[in-house]
């Protein structure tokens, strides 16, 4: 899972550029939540987690985090 600088890019321009400021940092605040989950398993906080949970709440939050992403770049 990477986001590139350039992508993120474009999300923050997508965000700033919206007309209502409500749904941008709505997104804004799903798009830090997700991303966030997801780092976090990644760098394995979570030590009570066994390989296969922590694959599978790794999977679950990437989805989370592209889920988001699209709904971004679909406004």
């Amino acid at each position: 899972m990477s986001i590139d600088n350039t992508e993120l890019d474009e999300i923050m321009e997508k965000l700033e550029n919206l007309d209502d400021e409500v749904l941008a940092v709505e997104k804004l605040r799903e798009f830090n939540n997700a991303t966030k989950k997801l780092g976090e398993l990644l760098m394995n906080l979570n030590k009570d987690l066994s390989h296969g949970e922590w694959k599978t709440a790794c999977d679950e939050a990437k989805k989370e985090v592209d889920r988001v992403v699209a709904e971004i770049k679909a406004l």
